[in-house]
């Protein structure tokens, strides 16, 4: 989890780090870009409900399981940095207008 939050934080530095609802989180000028919490198994990535729908495919070939609003990166499998990084991205630019915490 440490790896994949400094991976967050020396590639996006613009982002601010935040932790809320007992979860590490980055968002953009107030509004949310991407969540991260850890189970026993698996680091799960809390990206909205709407960034599953645009990736699901991709997340779907490289192995991951994702509910609604949420992706399950095992920890016996390599985090995929390229997946993370397209979904941080998208939110980056979908969100750049955004004056709310959540999607509206």
């Amino acid at each position: 989890m440490v790896e994949v939050l400094t991976w967050v934080h020396d590639n996006y530095p613009q982002l601010k780090p935040e932790f809320k609802w007992n979860q590490p989180m980055f968002t953009d000028h107030g509004t949310f870009i991407i969540g991260f919490s850890v189970s026993k198994a698996h680091i799960s990535v809390a990206p909205e409900g709407y960034i599953d729908e645009q990736f699901s495919v991709r997340i779907k070939e490289l192995g991951y399981t994702h509910g609604k609003k949420l992706i399950r990166m095992p920890f016996e499998k390599p985090v995929h940095y390229e997946l993370l990084q397209e979904i941080i991205d998208f939110n980056i630019e979908d969100k750049a207008d955004c004056t709310s915490f959540w999607r509206k």
